[in-house]
Formats: C-alpha cells, sequence, structure tokens
C-alpha cells in the first residue's frame, strides 16, 4: 500500500468522495500544512511539471524512441513543417500546418496516392506520448485495418507537427481517410496521453470542425485496443456516409462492436 492508498483508506471521509479519488488522478482533498500543499504533494507536482515540461521541449528520435527494428520493419521515414526548429515550432503554431518543400515531395516520392487509410505519426506537443503509445497502437491498428479488407499506405513521422497538416497531406495523397496519432499537450496528471485525429478526403481549406479526435490514449485512459477499436469503426462509418467532423457523430454503439 502506498502512502496515497494508506491516507485514502484513514481519512474519515464520506463514501462518495473515497469513490470520486478512487476514479480520478486528480488531486482532491490531499489536505495541507499551513496555506499550502504538503510536502508529499508539493515534490509530485514538481516532478509531474516537469515531465511535462521535458515532453514538449523534447526533439523526436526515431531510433532512440521507437528502436531501429520497430523503424525498419515499418519502413519509416520523416519529415518537416515549415518551422525550422521547435522554438519556431512553439511560437508559430501555422508552420507547424505546413510541409515545408522538401518533405512535399518525399511524401508524394514515397507513399501511394488514393489508400483507404493513410497513417501519420505528428510529434505534437508530446514526443513521450509518441515514444509510448505509437508502437503498440500502430502494429495494432494496421492489422486490424488489413483484416476488413482496407488499403494502407506507407506511414511516416512528421516532425514538428500541428493538427492541420493533416488537411496538406490527405489533399497531397488523395487519401479517403486520414489518421493523425499525435502527442496531447501534457497536463499534471500524465505526459504520455496521445490523440487520434481523423478527416473524411481532407484538404487544405477544412477546419477543425470537418475532423474527429479519440483523445487521452494511455495507460490511464483509452487503452490501446479499444482506441484501434474506435479508429477502424469512425473510418468505417467515414466511408460509408462520406463525411466526417461534425457530420459524424461517433455513437456510442459503435465503442462496443
Amino acid at each position: 500500500m502506498t502512502a496515497d492508498d494508506a491516507l485514502l483508506a484513514g481519512a474519515d471521509w464520506p463514501d462518495l468522495v473515497r469513490r470520486v479519488r478512487s476514479r480520478t488522478p486528480a488531486r482532491l482533498l490531499e489536505g495541507r500544512s499551513g496555506a499550502g500543499y504538503r510536502t508529499g504533494t508539493q515534490i509530485d507536482l514538481r516532478g509531474d511539471h516537469a515531465a511535462a515540461r521535458d515532453a514538449v521541449r523534447a526533439e523526436l528520435d526515431m531510433s532512440r524512441d521507437f528502436g531501429t527494428e520497430f523503424v525498419g520493419k515499418w519502413k519509416l521515414f520523416e519529415v518537416s513543417t515549415q518551422a525550422a526548429s521547435k522554438e519556431e515550432y512553439l511560437l508559430r503554431p501555422d508552420l507547424g500546418r505546413r510541409l515545408n518543400e522538401t518533405s512535399r515531395a518525399q511524401v508524394l516520392a514515397r507513399c501511394a496516392s488514393g489508400c483507404d487509410l493513410q497513417i501519420m505519426i505528428g510529434d505534437g506537443l508530446s514526443v513521450t506520448a509518441v515514444a509510448k503509445q505509437v508502437p503498440p497502437l500502430l502494429e495494432a491498428l494496421v492489422a486490424g485495418a488489413r483484416d476488413r479488407g482496407l488499403k494502407v499506405g506507407q506511414v511516416f513521422v512528421v516532425r514538428h507537427c500541428r493538427v492541420g497538416v493533416l488537411n496538406e497531406i490527405g489533399e497531397l495523397l488523395s487519401t479517403m481517410v486520414a489518421v493523425l496519432l499525435i502527442g496531447e499537450r501534457p497536463g499534471l496528471a500524465t505526459a504520455e496521453s496521445l490523440s487520434a485525429y481523423m478527416a473524411y478526403q481532407p484538404c487544405t481549406v477544412h477546419t477543425d470542425a470537418n475532423r474527429n479526435l479519440i483523445s487521452n490514449i494511455h495507460g490511464r485512459g483509452v487503452s490501446t485496443q479499444e482506441a484501434v477499436r474506435r479508429i477502424l469503426n469512425l473510418a468505417g462509418a467515414m466511408m460509408r456516409t462520406g463525411s466526417s467532423g461534425f457530420e459524424l457523430r461517433e455513437e456510442r454503439t459503435s465503442l462496443r462492436d
């Protein structure tokens, strides 16, 4: 039993409070020392804050973060947006929504057009999340897509990536459904949360309203298995209806398919 578990068990709190605390990583009713947090809580906060800063500032290294075997198996290659550095990426979100010219040429040369499902990996605002969640998710997602008879395009990595780059790549490759796996902005609960943004036949004039999102993919959130099921169910719905975003609602029943 951890110190937190012992504190929870020994506290004279109503059952409702106990149940709420057991279901969330949020720091509820942690107690205080004078006007501040207890020392243990303060140390945990500082540690989580440091992890969040590291996740945002880190640069993705495919061999280090994915492993050379994984990179080789999927023939991963890397392209970049118009943001030339992490600092510029953080200060200029607009530059992270467009590929640079060299990267556009790479994508056209190395990726087939007209695929049913085009998967991209973006570093986003948490390299930690990408390194942790992408390898098992990609394996299961591609296997599931092929089991459904979908043609999957060449997977690649986008450095200094914002969600909007999905539109340009989708238009460039005439993709039926585009999926961007990208690191979420970390908080003080976890720095390992991944998002999957999806769109039907995305193009450069599309906005956030044309995309669907599955977020909180991590160990204490949406599991790998559930994320794969939801991504593939949404992709199927997009193809059936010819729509995405505000025109397509993810039904609760689809989560149990």
